[in-house]
């Protein structure tokens, strides 16, 4: 009885011994190495032209709009940072073959709020783990993972942002500040909408078409959705409208592409950390960490 009670508190000890360099130790530098990965990833998002930071501006890249099953759109985005500063589009009409070009106002730009809030998100995560600098002890294993799942929310929503554009409603669509950024001014059949999808930059132009106040369709007003189907209903002042084609365009940013990958990666290294930390919780359930 004796030697099993020596042999668990050696065991006890060295677990705690373990635990103890798990703390003092293996915690920072997961946490350096997350810092590293996050840096690089505020890096993608502010592309200064010095290479220096945020406090350069932005450079500016241009991404030519293309789908593989229509040649209905075709255009250039400019992107600088987190807003678009150039936009010129050509829209080939379906019915007539006519073709509308527009393109932004010189004096206006477009936040991409998806852009900003993910930035702002992988700063609120850098913050947060630079408050946990070498200095700093770490007591317990409670509050290692309570770091870990602050820094994860902020990644999660990071991510979030770019992989799950707004639902917006057609007349949500319509009173958008978007429609006024074009010179000339759009005409009162189209609708542009502009999203980030992931790694992509996607521009989507509605065609409308105002139903007859006899009109024998039954009317039904369309939800939120990213992206309006044709036969998609809404009203707007006074007319009914219909929406009766849909053009998508997208273009591959790649520098999202390489966000979303530290985002990844962040997410697995703080959970991997959690994992081990709560190995330790099972052996003592009874301690407070």
């Amino acid at each position: 009885m004796a030697t099993a009670m020596a042999a668990t508190a050696a065991e006890r000890a060295v677990l705690e011994e373990e635990f103890r360099w798990l703390l003092h130790d293996e915690v920072h530098a997961v946490l350096r190495q997350l810092q590293d990965i996050l840096k690089e990833a505020s890096l993608r998002f502010t592309l200064s032209c010095s290479g220096t930071g945020t406090e350069a501006p932005a450079k500016q890249e241009n991404f030519i709009l293309g789908s593989c099953s229509t040649d209905q759109v075709k255009g250039v985005l400019t992107l600088q940072g987190d807003a678009l500063s150039q936009a010129d589009v050509n829209l080939k009409m379906p019915r007539n073959n006519q073709l509308l070009h527009f393109a932004f106002r010189e004096d206006k730009q477009w936040k991409l709020q998806q852009i900003q809030d993910a930035r702002n998100h992988v700063s609120q995560a850098i913050y947060l783990l630079a408050n946990r600098d070498e200095s700093y002890q770490f007591r317990t294993g409670a509050e290692v993972l309570k770091l870990m799942d602050a820094v994860m929310l902020q990644l999660t929503r990071a991510r979030n942002r770019l992989t799950t554009p707004a639902t917006l409603t057609l007349p949500e669509i319509a009173a958008s500040g978007l429609t006024r950024m074009f010179a000339p001014a759009l005409p009162s059949d189209l609708l542009v909408n502009v999203y980030i999808n992931l790694n992509k930059l996607c521009l989507t132009v509605y065609q409308l078409h105002a139903l007859q106040p006899n009109s024998t369709k039954n009317f039904r007003p369309a939800g939120g959705a990213v992206l309006h189907s044709p036969g998609a209903m809404f009203e707007w002042g006074s007319q009914r409208l219909e929406v009766s084609h849909v053009h998508k365009v997208e273009c591959v940013i790649p520098w999202l592409n390489d966000a979303l990958v530290f985002f990844t990666v962040s997410l697995q290294l703080c959970q991997q950390l959690k994992d081990k930390i709560s190995v330790f919780s099972s052996y003592w359930s009874y301690r407070p960490f």
